[in-house]
């Protein structure tokens, strides 16, 4: 098919409007439980410390003669004094200031849009820490402070290779070594049933755990046998289908019952059992936006914050390490 000759179409005009959405789609996922569900505190200092304390095993030999006499004592445990780092995480923005002056579709600042973003990127960047296998380090003129992450902190309720695997070994002070990572080996409901009576066995309140795994590792916990049904009946609706279960997000298990989560930005091969309440966010300096000296025709800015992670008491989570992230 053809055109009548000389026909004046959209190819040939000039001065035709664009059509240029209002709305910057983005689906960049933000979701970070644990920065956001954890407590936030105050520090005064890059190191910041805290004591831990448990209570003497329990005996089924006390039991003592009637009029006993008392020639010695046993001796105190002290106190275990621990502490972490805080260090410093930020990102950077120049942008000219004629961007700033222009009108933009989509944001009326081009500067308060790019300073949202790196906001998200910063938090984002922040909870992969924590749930990283980072260790403590005080830094210096040329290295950068570093906070003990979780990998480096947990030592008690651990399942993890043992042929050559291994827990940092970290009792007391700032973690200084992370866990050495073992051989990955097929997460199992046994070895996820262990952690949680490990758990359990040191003290640690299960019901109050949420399980953090990553993609691979969340879809192998579901197709856990201890799951007793895989369908249910929506009851109100006509005709009544039938909804396929294929996931699990609750885990009811001798020792307590764990959530189940999803997370992005944690190592695939781990998987974390947390209780929020023995977790903390220290703050030296909250997060802030700083500008910087201006040397010609553009902005720049930092966002800038100082920060710690305290695990008020390791013996409170958990870790099942060494895992396989696919099949």
């Amino acid at each position: 098919m053809a055109i009548v000759g000389n026909t004046f179409t959209r190819h040939d005009a000039v001065g035709v409007r664009e059509d240029l959405s209002d709305v910057i789609y983005d689906i960049s996922p933000m979701d970070t439980p644990v920065l956001s569900g954890a407590s936030k505190a105050r520090t005064t200092q890059t190191l910041f410390e805290w004591q831990v304390d448990s209570l003497a095993s329990a005996t089924t030999q006390n039991a003592h003669v009637e009029g006993d006499d008392i020639g010695s004592f046993p001796a105190v445990t002290p106190t275990v004094r621990v502490g972490n780092y805080t260090q410093i995480s930020r990102k950077l923005l120049i942008l000219s200031d004629t961007l700033e002056a222009v009108d933009a579709a989509g944001r009326r600042s081009e500067l308060a849009y790019q300073m949202a973003k790196r906001g998200r990127e910063l938090k984002r960047d922040m909870e992969s820490i924590i749930f990283s296998n980072q260790a403590g380090d005080a830094g210096g003129t040329a290295t950068a402070r570093q906070t003990a992450a979780l990998g480096a902190w947990l030592q008690s309720n651990v399942n993890y290779n043992t042929g050559d695997g291994a827990n940092s070994g970290h009792s007391s002070g700032v973690p200084s070594a992370g866990r050495t990572d073992g051989t990955q080996r097929a997460l199992t409901e046994t070895i996820f049933k262990n952690v949680l009576q490990q758990s359990w066995e040191s003290g640690a309140n299960v019901d109050a755990m949420i399980a953090y795994a990553g993609a691979y590792n969340k879809g192998v916990i579901s197709t856990f046998n201890g799951v007793v049904t895989r369908n249910f009946d929506i009851s109100n609706a006509s005709p009544r289908p039938t909804a396929v279960i294929a996931a699990v997000d609750v885990y009811v298990s001798d020792y307590g019952t764990v959530r189940i989560v999803p997370h992005r930005y944690m190592r695939a091969r781990d998987v974390y059992f947390l209780d929020m309440e023995y977790l903390a966010i220290r703050e030296l300096r909250p997060f802030r936006v700083v500008k910087l000296a201006k040397t010609g025709d553009a902005e720049k800015r930092m966002l800038l914050t100082e920060w710690g992670l305290q695990v008020k008491n390791e013996a409170a989570l958990g870790l099942a390490a060494d895992l396989t992230t696919s099949a």
